[in-house]
């Protein structure tokens, strides 16, 4: 009896012995990784308020995009009379540590009329190491899903998304394509 039940355990043993780095494995991504909770909790505490509008964004972006890795919390302004320009400045933070100051600028052109400045949380996943943040993303401010108050686009280079939320003021109504420019430094050319 004792044979046949510790070949039962180790029958048992060999079966579970695939699983156990599929599970390490997602153990290591929500360890480098935001859940929803911690990413509407740091948006609500960097806008000053929580909004339904926002909670049904970045719900989207998770489903959409699943977990991001980093976010940016910053502030941007921009203008655009069929060609616009948009400039920003804000915080990268990492889930597994570190990040740093960013700036972006870019340029647009399109069916694009107003001006705007808003505070931006923006979502990014698949980001490798902080630096890699530092290239020009495109995007299509037409793809923007908005609802109360907040909106959400993409901007996606080399595996990397981009998902800024935007809250502000102003009126800029249009569809647009044209890219941000990320860099460690502030620069007034949007090219």
């Amino acid at each position: 009896m004792t044979d046949r039940r510790q070949h039962l355990q180790h029958l048992a043993a060999l079966a579970l012995t695939p699983a156990l780095p599929a599970l390490a494995a997602g153990d290591d991504k929500a360890a480098s990784t935001y859940d929803e909770d911690s990413i509407l909790k740091a948006a609500t505490e960097f806008f000053g308020q929580t909004t339904e509008g926002l909670a049904k964004v970045i719900e989207k972006a998770f489903k959409e995009q699943g977990r991001p890795n980093a976010y940016i919390k910053g502030q941007e302004a921009g203008a655009a009379l069929t060609v616009g320009v948009r400039y920003g400045e804000g915080d990268l933070l990492m889930k597994g540590g570190g990040g740093g100051r960013v700036f972006w600028a870019g340029p647009s052109i399109g069916f694009d009329v107003g001006a705007n400045a808003a505070k931006v949380f923006t979502l990014v996943y698949r980001l490798p190491k902080a630096s890699a943040i530092y290239q020009r993303f495109p995007g299509v401010d037409g793809s923007l899903y908005y609802v109360g108050g907040a909106g959400i686009n993409y901007q996606r280079l080399n595996g990397i998304t981009l998902a800024p939320i935007r809250l502000g003021v102003g009126l800029r109504a249009g569809a647009s394509v044209g890219y941000l420019h990320y860099r460690r430094e502030k620069s007034i050319n949007p090219f």
